[in-house]
């Protein structure tokens, strides 16, 4: 072959788009009773989440994180009084928290907040978390007691333990009081999905072994409007999908990973490693693990300047200032993969 034809082939591989990873398939999962969880940033998206579509959600797993939309739109506030609160930059009391969530909810920008009252919730602090801040905790503990009896939530401090996954099931982790990547951390024998999965569902069966195959990758493209990247959010995500779920009537659980978690970041340490896929597999739960990206400002591909060079999910508006609401664009795209999983098996185009 001639130098001229083998540049050829070579700009070729430039210019050639990436092949998507695989639809995100119908499987007529149950959308009656989903649930969420998070940890960081994750947890913070799992609070908004829960709150913006109280009919949907049922229950919510939060790690490290505070109330419904704490920051208010400010990076400020979200440095300060979310993470690290002095006397002068408290977190928000539920008094003052209230008040916009019942002018959402009369806008139609969230489900009424009445929908939070039959919901169950666990809450984890580690008292070597210096990232989100003990009294961070507390605050979003009591916003929930506003809305639900208090039976219903758990509140667990964990000695010793950094602002990290708690896990046992990732084969590197950190130590107990670590606050560094992969943000995934030993703490004994402590099992923070079993547990957060156990209060939020019922009693489980004891956890199997999570299977490669049942990890799957699925584009997000067809779920975002727009770049991805203009939302700061991945073209590629994961869904655990044990084989007794494609049958459907699996319920669904969407793990949200932290700040510097994502795939593009740690690549597949917490869907592989966070410890939900071990808990799927014997009792019927489809994870979706939806992914973000790093961005430092342009993008290729994005007309839009976004900075998020940690790769957070949007909880302080970087992204849009409906980022609490329905119509956030992060928000609705995850909720459009939930009514993708619900959609019968007949959908999925083969």
């Amino acid at each position: 072959m001639k130098y001229g034809s083998w540049a050829v082939l070579f700009l070729a591989g430039w210019v050639l788009p990436a092949q998507a990873a695989p639809t995100l398939p119908a499987m007529g999962a149950r959308s009656d009773a989903v649930t969420v969880s998070g940890i960081s940033s994750g947890g913070y998206m799992a609070v908004q989440f829960q709150v913006a579509f109280s009919s949907l959600v049922k229950g919510a797993g939060v790690l490290a994180a505070g109330p419904y939309d704490c920051a208010e739109g400010s990076t400020w506030r979200a440095l300060n009084n979310c993470m690290a609160p002095k006397s002068w930059a408290l977190p928000p009391t539920p008094e003052s928290i209230k008040p916009r969530m019942e002018s959402r909810a009369r806008l139609d920008l969230i489900d009424p907040p009445a929908g939070l009252a039959d919901d169950k919730v666990w809450v984890l602090t580690g008292s070597a978390d210096h990232t989100v801040e003990r009294p961070v905790v507390d605050a979003l503990v009591a916003f929930y007691k506003q809305w639900m009896p208090a039976g219903a939530i758990r509140l667990v401090p964990l000695p010793d333990a950094g602002h990290a996954m708690i896990s046992v099931s990732d084969t590197r982790p950190n130590a107990c009081a670590t606050s560094e990547p992969p943000f995934i951390n030993r703490c004994g024998d402590f099992d923070a999905p079993g547990e957060l999965l156990g209060h939020l569902l019922g009693p489980l069966r004891p956890k199997s072994t999570g299977r490669p195959e049942s990890l799957v990758a699925f584009d997000q493209r067809p779920f975002i409007k727009g770049p991805p990247s203009d939302i700061s959010m991945a073209e590629q995500g994961f869904a655990y999908i044990p084989a007794a779920c494609r049958s459907g009537g699996c319920q669904v659980h969407v793990a949200f990973h932290g700040c510097r978690q994502s795939e593009d970041q740690v690549g597949r340490r917490f869907v592989e490693g966070a410890g939900y896929n071990a808990w799927a597999e014997s009792n019927r739960l489809v994870v979706l693990y939806p992914q973000t990206v790093a961005r430092s400002g342009p993008a290729a591909g994005s007309l839009r300047w976004v900075y998020n060079p940690k790769g957070c999910w949007d909880w302080w508006g970087y992204a849009s200032l409906d980022y609490a609401t329905r119509n956030g664009p992060q928000m609705a795209a995850v909720r459009k993969m939930i009514t993708r999983l619900a959609e019968p098996r007949s959908n999925n185009g083969r």
